[in-house]
C-alpha cells in the first residue's frame, strides 16, 4: 500500500477533524424525533495543509498523486492528533490549489481533506 511521501509535512495550524455520526432521525408528531444508529462505521474527514519544502517536492508529490495512487487510491499517513497510522484517501480525489509560501514556489502548500473509516 502507498504511503504519504516523507518529504510532505502535515501542518497542524490548519488541521481539523469531523465526522458524520451516521444517525437516522424519524420525526414524531409530538416531542423529540426518534433516532437510531444508521451505520456501524462513520467517515471521518481530516482537514490539513501539506507543506512542500521545494518546487521539486511539489512536483514529486503530483507524480505520486497521479501515478502511485491514481488520484483516488488509498494510502497511509500519520494522524497528527493521535500519532497513529491511518489508511484513507483524499476526499473526492481532490488535492486543492498549490499556493506558494515563499517566492517562486521555493516552498508551497496545498489544503486538503483526507477521509478514513472509523
Amino acid at each position: 500500500m502507498a504511503q504519504l511521501p516523507d518529504y510532505v509535512t502535515m501542518l497542524l495550524d490548519e488541521a481539523g477533524e469531523e465526522f458524520d455520526p451516521g444517525v437516522v432521525k424519524s420525526e414524531m408528531e409530538r416531542g423529540l424525533p426518534k433516532m437510531r444508529v444508521g451505520t456501524s462505521r462513520v467517515v471521518v474527514s481530516v482537514s490539513a495543509a501539506l507543506l512542500f519544502d521545494s518546487a521539486e517536492d511539489a512536483g514529486r508529490f503530483e507524480d505520486w498523486y497521479f501515478n502511485d495512487i491514481g488520484r483516488i487510491g488509498f494510502f497511509t499517513w500519520t494522524d497528527p492528533r493521535t500519532g497513529g497510522t491511518r489508511t484513507g484517501r483524499f476526499k473526492d480525489g481532490a488535492i486543492g490549489k498549490l499556493v506558494p509560501t515563499i517566492a517562486e514556489y521555493a516552498q508551497s502548500k496545498r489544503s486538503v481533506t483526507l477521509e478514513y473509516l472509523r
